[in-house]
């Protein structure tokens, strides 16, 4: 049934593009169509001339082989390019389709599955099934053409010895059975291991810092050559199955050519069996032999292509959680007001048992700026996820301007809601690419503008590229200010109605913090903010603040209403003070 379904799986792949494999086929069908011609023609050449030389008809006969072998030669090479094409095509089609799913699939699913892992499959299992449905392919319609058109022919000349030089196929067919599913484990197993230690590489090299920092080189070290080591191991189990296999199967394959040339030379000296007869029979057996061999390497490739169609319908046959609602209606932004309302807003993550979220209630009304602060762990960054539907939430309970935020088409939602997260990623561009990438056609005063209004602009300026200044990966080459200010800028130029600050200025310092909040108070009138924060000096200026604990919010007010009760808030005001008085 599995087997059934990966072949239905590569039928699908290759249903785009049935013309070009089908007039490779055709060209093959060709190809081995002159293939049993010319030794028929060989056949006739020799007995023709066995019994009346004549060097005319030699020359006749080479000239219309040489012409018939170019022609076969150059159907060959069309139905190569033409079902290797396919290949390409194929593997095109797949990468592209892997990425535009990857995109829909909510943050989560990349939580419990690593990049090395996804770029293996987008890369090595894409190539696998590529080589599949280009060499394998060819190699077995070659192979099906070849038997079907040659051995009738055979048969037709002498039955007995087509019979004898056959003999030996079935133990073939028995070998290549008995050994078929041990390649497919032990390919899986490579595939495996071979996604195991991309994703080390990937992971060691996002993180080479932190290695050096804590001089953990030679740990390192040691897991790779670990994983190096179980990679290294799995491609021996493989070559040597490979190894024992394919030998197997070509000597049994040269096997009968030597049956034909004992049985058919005890023939011929008996007379019963003409020369022509038999050259034609030997060039038949030979022209079976290269197909029979090269079935070992079908076989190789069709394993690790089986295993990768698994590996690659793993990621197809994720749903996304998150998607746009049946009913789902659309936002027109320039409508948008900015009001946010929760009810009863909970979420537990997958696996957990404690709600992250327990029955949140509150409104927040255009315009205003609201801080969000609590000890770590206390659903903060879970709400800041939840407004623009990063988590798979409840409908009823989130709403935008009094709509259900599981009702609007997702692009719509994240167009009103400008989003800094805590991890402020960056793409190894400039920083004029990576502040405009809302709006990646933004004119270079607007991206100044807002340069200026996140507090980064009087450093981009003393770079000597200024805001050509490639950032490196992840924007390494900026501090951790640097980084925030900039994706603050970023989220800050596509001027949604609704701005979320997660902890997004934890690397600044509390005045230019206070001074950006300022800014953003001050630049526009229709912008929602949403601080979350651990700087109390901050959240301090913000209109109203939220005190969230255990998944609840257990407090609101201003700073000063705050400070008059007892409760959360106090202890982390007067916390606060003392690290102030500290520093």
């Amino acid at each position: 049934m599995a087997k059934y379904r990966r072949i239905v799986k590569l039928g699908a792949y290759l249903r785009p593009h049935w013309r070009e494999a089908t007039l490779g086929v055709l060209a093959l069908l060709s190809v081995n169509g002159l293939g049993v011609y010319i030794p028929l023609l060989i056949r006739s050449a020799v007995d023709q001339l066995s019994a009346n030389f004549k060097w005319n008809q030699v020359i006749h006969y080479v000239v219309v082989i040489a012409l018939l072998s170019s022609a076969m030669w150059l159907m060959r090479m069309a139905s190569r390019i033409w079902l290797f094409g396919v290949g390409r095509q194929v593997e095109f089609d797949l990468k592209q389709r892997i990425f535009e799913h990857l995109l829909k699939l909510e943050p989560a699913y990349f939580a419990s599955n690593t990049a090395g892992d996804l770029i293996s499959r987008a890369t090595s299992d894409v190539d696998n099934i590529r080589r599949l449905l280009g060499f394998a392919i060819l190699s077995l319609a070659n192979t099906v053409f070849a038997y079907t058109l040659t051995l009738p022919v055979m048969l037709s000349i002498n039955v007995d010895l087509t019979l004898a030089s056959l003999a030996v196929y079935p133990f073939m067919f028995l070998l290549v059975y008995l050994f078929s599913d041990r390649l497919r484990k032990q390919q899986a197993v490579v595939q495996e291991q071979l996604s195991d230690i991309s994703g080390l590489i990937q992971e060691d090299i996002s993180g080479i810092a932190l290695i050096k920092i804590y001089a953990q080189e030679d740990n390192e070290r040691r897991a790779f050559a670990k994983q190096n080591q179980q990679l290294l191991a799995a491609n021996l189990d493989l070559a040597k199955t490979r190894n024992t296999l394919f030998p197997l199967i070509g000597g049994l394959a040269n096997v009968s050519s030597l049956v034909i040339i004992w049985l058919g030379a005890m023939r011929m000296s008996s007379g019963t069996l003409a020369v022509g007869d038999f050259l034609a029979l030997l060039i038949f057996v030979e022209r079976l032999v290269f197909p029979t061999t090269l079935l070992g390497f079908t076989i190789t490739t069709y394993q690790r292509g089986e295993v990768s169609v698994d590996r690659l319908e793993s990621i197809f046959t994720v749903t996304p959680k998150i998607q746009d609602a049946d009913d789902a209606t659309h936002l027109t932004i320039t409508q948008v007001k900015g009001e946010i309302t929760a009810t009863n807003l909970s979420y537990t993550y997958p696996g957990a048992t404690t709600p992250a979220l327990d029955k949140i209630n509150f409104t927040i009304n255009p315009g205003e700026t609201v801080a969000i602060v609590g000890p770590i762990g206390s659903g903060k960054s879970t709400l800041a996820n939840a407004l623009p539907r990063l988590l798979d939430i409840e409908p009823e309970q989130l709403f935008l301007d009094g709509l259900d935020t599981t009702k609007i088409v997702l692009a719509d939602l994240r167009s009103a809601i400008a989003y800094v997260p805590q991890d402020n990623f960056l793409f190894s561009t400039t920083i004029k690419n990576n502040i405009r990438y809302g709006d990646p056609v933004s004119e270079q005063q607007d991206v100044e503008l807002f340069a200026k209004l996140a507090q980064i602009d009087s450093e981009i300026t003393n770079f000597p590229q200024q805001y050509e200044t490639i950032v490196g990966e992840r924007g390494i080459t900026l501090s951790g200010g640097q980084r925030q200010r900039t994706a603050l800028a970023r989220a800050m130029l596509i001027d949604a109605p609704v701005l979320i600050l997660d902890d997004a200025l934890s690397s600044v310092d509390n005045q230019t913090a206070t001074q950006i909040l300022k800014n953003l108070a001050d630049g526009t009138e229709r912008k929602t903010v949403i601080f979350i924060t651990h700087q109390l000096s901050a959240a301090a200026a913000a209109d109203r603040i939220f005190v969230m604990d255990k998944g609840t919010i257990v407090q609101i007010g201003n700073h000063v209403e705050l400070l008059q009760q007892e409760g959360l808030y106090r202890n982390l005001w007067s916390q606060h003070q003392v690290e102030e008085l500290l520093h």
